[in-house]
């Protein structure tokens, strides 16, 4: 969350050095990459020296690097944390091989999600050689009601979550875009009982999509999808190998506990 003065009406500056430091760690993104001072300090509402003095800092820990052009980047330092979490440490190891498999035998882009917070958020991505890049990236949040992962995450999910994400505005991406809370409702029923949802143009025109959870002693952890920038109306010819791929990660991670978190 990006931290203003009090006179905007917004949250004061944190005065610690970590809480700081933090700040401007969380600026960069999938859409803002590499930043300059000044736009981190105009971001963050820190006084241009101290983004400078942490910064140099934090470039010194190998948190950030200089990305050229007066711009800063993460640094290696992060990646090799990343490394370290529950979502490489089990989950996307064991979800590895049968992404592969999928991919192996569609021969389209596979993509493997989470929930996170108020969206799915893409921690995998295979793409065949054949097919037509795509926009998605790793670490991309994408909404819950406009992307095939997202929507069977939501339909297979806690009905607090979804009451929640009902109960607020949903953005029109496209022109076919769910944004009637019925209309999404009846829809994510209807994924209930056929065990995947489709998407088609919701969130990307031109896009379809077809998606399966990942289940682990009834609770929803990820989501396995096939997605097809050329407009492929015909992707439930896949939901087979997206199905057994999706359950057997499912099984192999009850097999080991679930331990997606260790």
């Amino acid at each position: 969350m990006t931290a203003r003065d009090d006179a905007e009406g917004l949250s004061p500056v944190p005065k610690s050095v970590v809480a700081r430091a933090l700040l401007i760690l969380g600026q960069f993104s999938a859409t803002t990459p590499s930043m300059t001072i000044s736009q981190l300090s105009r971001a963050t509402g820190l006084p241009v020296a101290t983004v400078f003095r942490l910064l140099g800092e934090l470039e010194a820990g190998h948190f950030v690097q200089r990305a050229g052009n007066g711009q800063f980047r993460l640094g290696n330092r992060l990646w090799e944390m990343g490394l370290l979490t529950p979502l490489h440490g089990r989950l996307r190891e064991t979800a590895l091989p049968f992404l592969l498999n999928l991919q192996y035998k569609t021969r389209e882009t596979v993509q493997f999600a989470i929930p996170n917070g108020d969206a799915a958020l893409y921690i995998e991505k295979l793409t065949h050689e054949e097919a037509v890049p795509h926009q998605s990236r790793i670490g991309s949040p994408m909404p819950w009601h406009g992307t095939g992962v997202g929507k069977v995450m939501l339909a297979f999910g806690d009905e607090a979550t979804r009451d929640e994400v009902l109960g607020q505005p949903l953005a029109a991406h496209t022109p076919d875009t769910l944004v009637d809370p019925t209309v999404l409702r009846r829809e994510l029923l209807a994924i209930r009982q056929r065990g995947y949802s489709t998407s088609a143009g919701e969130y990307v025109a031109g896009s379809t999509s077809i998606a399966a959870p990942v289940i682990v002693h009834g609770v929803v952890h990820a989501a396995v999808g096939i997605v097809n920038y050329r407009m492929d109306a015909g992707l439930e010819r896949f939901s087979e190998p997206l199905l057994h791929a999706a359950q057997g990660i499912s099984r192999r991670l009850e097999d080991t506990d679930g331990l997606i978190g260790q």
